[in-house]
């Protein structure tokens, strides 16, 4: 069985600001930058192959993997009423040996 090889999905320069919403800045993230990765918020519909294109193309780095969690929101109450936050995505992109990204700044 031969394995096919996957093409990088072409997106606009307008879905890629879609796809990466925002950094995550916490304590946890930061240690994760020691070892080269990233983490970003993206949208629940969004895949590993546009997360991809889209930080490759916004940041001009090389990015080796890209793992993915869905979080689901909490259920809290609100001045005693029951309330659901919203599921998140998130995105931890491994880059490549030398690439930084410098998320203090913006885009």
């Amino acid at each position: 069985m031969s394995r096919r090889r996957r093409i990088a999905p072409v997106i606009s320069k307008s879905r890629m600001y879609e796809l990466v919403r925002a950094p995550i800045i916490t304590e946890k993230t930061t240690l994760l930058s020691e070892h080269n990765q990233v983490s970003f918020r993206v949208p629940l519909a969004a895949t590993k192959p546009e997360i991809k294109a889209a930080v490759e193309g916004l940041f001009d780095v090389k990015v080796t993997a890209v793992n993915t969690l869905r979080q689901k929101g909490k259920v809290k109450s609100y001045k005693g009423r029951p309330g659901k936050r919203g599921d998140t995505k998130k995105a931890i992109i491994t880059l490549a040996e030398g690439q930084s990204i410098d998320v203090t700044t913006g885009v």
